[in-house]
């Protein structure tokens, strides 16, 4: 079942790039879905978003293992290649790139997942905290000439205050 976000947010998709609905993209649990026109070897590159309220104290770091274990806990062979904290203190973030080896499609792949969390304060009540991640998945081999267009999909991506800029 698709979800919402916790806070509405605008972005524009790299040139090429297809929303999708999230059930019949097999990510049932993300807010939104977007495709690369080019598969490969029968893989489909593929941009998530999701997120939710977080009231509890953990950082952006310990919700990023939480990402790795749901992965491994799937069957999935992980290992993080890079991690690393980005944002400043109003607007923290974290992005993590993993090496994932799991079965896709009933083949096994090597993937590639590029993972942006962003952490967002209610002005009003900074106990309120939202956290979105922003998910690139891609074979190895294609994560090169992909990865850019993931880079550019997150620098547009702000919240949506509902006025046109």
């Amino acid at each position: 079942m698709t979800t919402t976000l916790p806070v509405p947010i605008a972005f524009e998709l790299p040139d090429g790039w297809r929303a999708a609905p999230p059930d019949g993209a097999g990510a049932p649990g993300a807010a939104f879905v977007a495709l690369h026109p080019r598969p490969d070897a029968g893989f489909t590159a593929n941009i998530t978003v999701d997120g939710g309220f977080r009231p509890d104290p953990a950082t952006l770091a310990e919700i990023a293992d939480e990402s790795v274990e749901n992965l491994r806990g799937s069957g999935a062979s992980v290992e993080i290649a890079e991690r690393r904290e980005v944002g400043s203190k109003d607007a923290p973030g974290l992005t993590q790139t993993l090496a994932v080896s799991a079965v896709a499609g009933g083949t096994l792949r090597d993937l590639v997942q590029s993972q942006v969390y962003l952490s967002l304060l209610d002005v009003d009540d900074p106990g309120k905290r939202a956290v979105i991640r922003l998910v690139l998945t891609v074979t190895a081999s294609q994560h090169g000439s992909v990865v850019e267009d993931f880079r550019e999909f997150v620098r547009t991506v702000r919240p949506d205050t509902g006025t046109a800029q």
